[in-house]
């Protein structure tokens, strides 16, 4: 679902389409041990857009959104203005990436990261590469008071200015699987480009490049 480029940070790289993050309960495959710890719990619908047996649909039909965030202070379909940037507020709610109350922007012009899908999950629908997810806080615009960025996304935010990929680990916290180890994902192979820390989620996570689609 991406080309190993999340929000901005790229952690690996591969062909466009064929990247996915996951966590080590989600593998198997050689080495692929069932872990003992679980994963972090994710809102029920995410959790259910990501489910194996929906991973052929994934994508196909967007989350539903919330008309106004928590504090109504920006409504869908809302003009606002993103890092200087015109955008659109096409999604208000939930994600399976972070937590707290997000917002999918489609921006006018040229400069985001993805097109409305993150990790196989659609929250919402945008040309390629106009797609950016932001909190209120770092918003501006037509009844969106100007405030100071979050200090725990504004990493995420102005990433994009990263020419290279993140280092990567070289094997997980438990030794089971290792950097270019072949592993199946969704009874898919796929192979192990990136081990770590990521910025969308906590805990460990596995960057895989799918091999056969």
């Amino acid at each position: 679902v991406h080309d190993g480029n999340v929000m901005g940070v790229p952690y690996f790289e591969c062909q466009a389409g064929m990247g996915v993050f996951a966590q080590l309960v989600q593998l198997s495959g050689s080495g692929a041990a069932p872990s003992t710890v679980p994963a972090a719990p994710l809102p029920p619908a995410i959790a259910a857009a990501m489910a194996p047996t929906a991973s052929e649909n994934l994508g196909s039909t967007p989350l539903p959104s919330k008309q106004t965030t928590t504090d109504s202070s920006i409504a869908l379909g809302q003009q606002v203005m993103w890092n200087g940037k015109n955008a659109v507020v096409r999604y208000i709610g939930d994600v399976g990436f972070s937590k707290g109350q997000w917002l999918g922007l489609e921006l006018m012009d040229a400069g985001g990261v993805h097109d409305g899908n993150i990790l196989g999950v659609c929250y919402f629908e945008c040309p390629a590469g106009k797609g950016v997810f932001a909190q209120p806080a770092q918003l501006s615009g037509s009844g969106v008071p100007a405030r100071v960025p979050s200090p725990t996304t504004s990493a995420a935010s102005t990433s994009e200015d990263e020419p290279e990929t993140l280092p990567s680990k070289e094997k997980t916290a438990d030794g089971s699987i290792s950097l270019g180890q072949r592993i199946m994902w969704n009874s898919k192979t796929a192979m192990v480009r990136y081990i770590g820390d990521v910025r969308f989620a906590k805990g460990e996570w596995l960057g895989l490049e799918l091999t056969d689609g």
